[in-house]
């Protein structure tokens, strides 16, 4: 009679927890979510390239390629906060995996797309797909390193997969395009997608920090509906800024974030914690991923494009120059673990936007020479500063929030990170052209570009010197 009293505990995988925690596998955790966070990168950066292809195949004109950059960027911004509030919640093995394959099949169909239209709106799904993706990769690498020192190496090897993306992406892009149409590259990054997707499942342990009450769905839907707004505008604001649409648009801009700070202060369980703003590492945090969308990520979109009209390089030789800055950055990135504990992440960011401002000195005037070797060493440079600021932002979006909030701070971070790249990219489209599309215009457009971004990275730097913690204010606590 003995037996029933030795079954009794076997429900007793009710604290699930503690069964699951053996189960948890760190290193093919970390393979798989860098594998579908290089994926994710791959089909973001892979317009770069095949951009002037896709829009003569598309018939799309001067004013709109905008959108064929920042459709996937859109898609992120708006859902990227909101996936890793939901990953938290709810699963973040569950909302990686149909995160991958939302974007095998959305690649999928943006290489079938048959107009500008429809292949903006494959782009603005792949970003949504890609949302949950980069927001619930982090919530599953904390949950698989516990440790300080083994997070530190786990983000920053998936900081390095995403230098890795970036770089593998145009190349990928590239090569396909020179052998054949360019709509292949996405039905071979779509491809590979699945695959890593049909691999997720068995790999992944589900972990998840419940908090009670409803989802914030009021919350969601205001904040992703700001963000929409904001991007199109700025989107649209390529064609003039003082237009009824762009004035219509940046107005349900401010009276969405309006109403989204007020359902988050009613909130029990809101998506975004307010109190985090008072912050000054989270905001190191949010300013930091703002600023290298702003300065690194926007130029380095729009760029390659450049090269090839001042330059005449080829799509296969623009990737070539390319992998210069994005290898640069993986391999910085990979080796950036051994900083910690004598270089914090927020210094370590500061350091990555003054060599990006150094970067686009040296490379004043090369568009106007012809000289495609002029771009080199600032490349490197700028691939220097960029692998540190991606396997700092990552640490940091982590450390900066609550342990059972990293798939959150990890959408907060990223979200931040390419609102300033949409932004960026209007930006830099707008400052290149502005005194025309003859070559020699935009060589000159090209450095007023480069100054910009060399602005915006001083700019940063010398805001995070200033984001410090408060440590007097604990002591008086105590």
């Amino acid at each position: 009679m003995q037996q029933p009293e030795l079954t009794k505990p076997a429900p007793a995988p009710a604290p699930a927890s503690a069964s699951a925690t053996p189960a948890v596998r760190p290193a093919a955790t970390l393979a798989v979510t860098s594998a579908a966070t290089a994926v994710t990168l791959m089909t973001y950066t892979a317009p770069m390239i095949t951009l002037a292809d896709t829009a003569a195949s598309l018939h799309t004109g001067l004013s709109a390629q905008a959108w064929l950059l920042n459709g996937t960027p859109l898609g992120l911004a708006a859902l990227l906060l909101v996936a890793g509030s939901l990953a938290d919640d709810y699963g973040r093995r569950r909302a990686f995996v149909l995160g991958t394959f939302a974007l095998g099949l959305t690649t999928a169909l943006g290489a079938l797309a048959p107009n500008t239209l429809l292949f903006t709106l494959a782009r603005i799904a792949q970003g949504a797909a890609s949302a949950a993706i980069l927001a619930a990769s982090l919530g599953l690498i904390v949950h698989a390193f516990p440790t300080a020192a083994g997070r530190v190496r786990a983000t920053g090897v998936w900081g390095a997969f995403v230098s890795g993306g970036i770089a593998l992406g145009p190349l990928v892009a590239g090569a396909v395009s020179d052998a054949a149409d360019w709509r292949w590259s996405y039905g071979v990054l779509a491809a590979v997608t699945l695959v890593v997707a049909t691999l997720a499942p068995k790999a992944l342990t589900e972990s998840r920090s419940p908090r009670g009450g409803r989802p914030d769905l009021p919350g969601a839907l205001t904040l992703g509906l700001a963000l929409v707004a904001l991007l199109a505008a700025l989107t649209l604001g390529r064609d003039g800024w003082l237009r009824a649409p762009i004035a219509v648009l940046l107005v349900a801009t401010a009276v969405l974030l309006a109403a989204f700070v007020a359902v988050e202060r009613r909130s029990t369980t809101p998506m975004l914690d307010l109190t985090l703003l008072r912050r000054p590492l989270f905001l190191a945090s949010t300013a930091g991923a703002l600023f290298t969308g702003l300065a690194v990520i926007a130029l380095f979109s729009y760029v390659p494009t450049l090269v090839q009209h001042t330059m005449g390089v080829t799509p296969m030789g623009t990737a070539g120059l390319f992998v210069i800055w994005s290898g640069m950055s993986f391999l910085v990135a990979l080796q950036a673990r051994r900083l910690a504990g004598r270089v914090s992440p927020r210094h370590q960011l500061a350091v990555g936007f003054a060599l990006h401002a150094l970067a686009v000195v040296t490379m004043l005037g090369a568009a106007g020479s012809g000289q495609w070797t002029r771009l080199l060493p600032g490349l490197a440079i700028s691939g220097i500063g960029s692998g540190l600021l991606n396997a700092a932002l990552p640490l940091l979006a982590v450390e900066s929030v609550p342990a059972g909030r990293a798939a959150m701070g990890s959408g907060a971070n990223n979200a931040a990170r390419y609102i300033g790249s949409a932004a960026g990219v209007a930006l830099m489209i707008a400052v290149s052209t502005s005194t025309g599309t003859t070559r020699h215009a935009l060589g000159h457009g090209t450095n007023t570009a480069l100054v910009v971004s060399g602005a915006l990275a001083l700019t940063a730097a010398g805001l995070l010197l200033t984001l410090r913690e408060r440590r007097p204010a604990t002591r008086q606590d105590h």
